[in-house]
């Protein structure tokens, strides 16, 4: 009897250790998986706010809560089964899915470039009358999600490829992992971004004149602050789209504009001197941009002028 529990022990033991193993495996590659889709989630969190645009202040964390929970939805019950699956049964898909959603980043952020330069705006604007509040709330928050649905479904590819070699267990840990603490720190910091001018408010309002001070400087930075995200996130579509594009065409054997963008790098880190790293990053950075803004506007062409295909943007419908 006592020899059966010490084994009973053991066996417990090498369990443990396992377990404990497999956790250090996930929490390592989760930390280089998230680093690497890093860009989408610049891009969601410089987009998220403009989703509660036009909502009184009381609406506005229900709102983002909604979005979270619908977040949470999207990675844990429908791709992360789905990425699992791909992986297990046709890996070889993964760079074309990749591939499609960068074309797709890369024609969101063209068709607000264009759209800033005067071109024709597609779907639905904030500049419409709003008859049904309560409808008006159900739209932005489904369509918040819908838009979500494609950048998570990004997120998890790119975390995916990262650890396509790791065994089917640390891949569900990992990606679980990335796209809870993604997602929560992509709201939180929405969150907090559209409720800084209500503190801005409130402290406007206390005697202090320090106080006074501190929220009349977080009232005026609002605007500017969403100003610079709009673009920061319009910047990102571009440079993360293009990005995936030009590293799935290098994956699929067309190596040209990848060997261009090297190219450029290294020249750059042969004459910046002690900025090469930086400067040659930004190069590497930049040619991605512009290579997805010209995708992006190859997409736009076909969709709106050659296909005649209508989009509403998910922000505004």
């Amino acid at each position: 009897m006592p020899g059966g529990l010490v084994a009973l022990l053991d066996d417990v033991a090498v369990i443990a250790k396992a377990a404990a193993a497999s956790i250090d495996d996930v929490g390592i590659a989760a930390s280089k998986a998230g680093s690497k889709a890093a860009g989408v989630v610049i891009d969601d969190a410089a987009v998220t706010p403009s989703y509660v645009t036009g909502f009184t202040p009381d609406r506005e964390l229900p709102i983002i809560y909604a979005i979270t929970k619908g977040s949470l939805f999207n990675k844990l019950l429908i791709l992360l089964p789905a990425a699992l699956l791909l992986s297990s049964f046709t890996p070889w898909a993964i760079t074309p899915i990749l591939m499609l959603g960068g074309l797709y980043l890369s024609y969101e952020g063209a068709e607000k470039v264009l759209e800033w330069l005067g071109g024709e705006e597609h779907g639905e604007t904030l500049h419409d009358p709003i008859e049904d509040m309560a409808l008006f709330e159900r739209q932005r928050v489904s369509g918040a999600i819908r838009t979500d649905l494609i950048l998570s479904a990004e997120i998890m590819a790119i975390t995916l490829a990262s650890v396509a070699a790791e065994s089917l267990i640390v891949r569900a840990g990992v990606l679980a992992l990335v796209g809870v603490a993604i997602t929560l720190a992509i709201y939180g910091a929405v969150a907090m971004i559209v409720k800084m001018d209500d503190v801005g408010l409130h402290l406007a309002r206390k005697p202090s004149l320090a106080a006074q001070h501190i929220g009349k400087a977080l009232l005026a930075a609002m605007p500017r602050l969403l100003a610079a995200l709009s673009i920061i996130g319009t910047i990102a579509m571009a440079w993360v789209g293009g990005g995936i594009f030009l590293h799935g065409l290098e994956d699929l054997g067309v190596k040209a504009p990848v060997d261009v963008m090297h190219g450029l790098q290294h020249w750059i880190e042969a004459t910046a001197g002690p900025l090469a790293g930086i400067l040659g990053w930004f190069g590497g950075a930049v040619f991605s941009a512009g290579f997805g803004l010209l995708l992006g506007c190859a997409a736009v062409f076909v969709l709106h002028k050659v296909l005649k295909v209508g989009h509403v943007n998910a922000a505004d419908a």
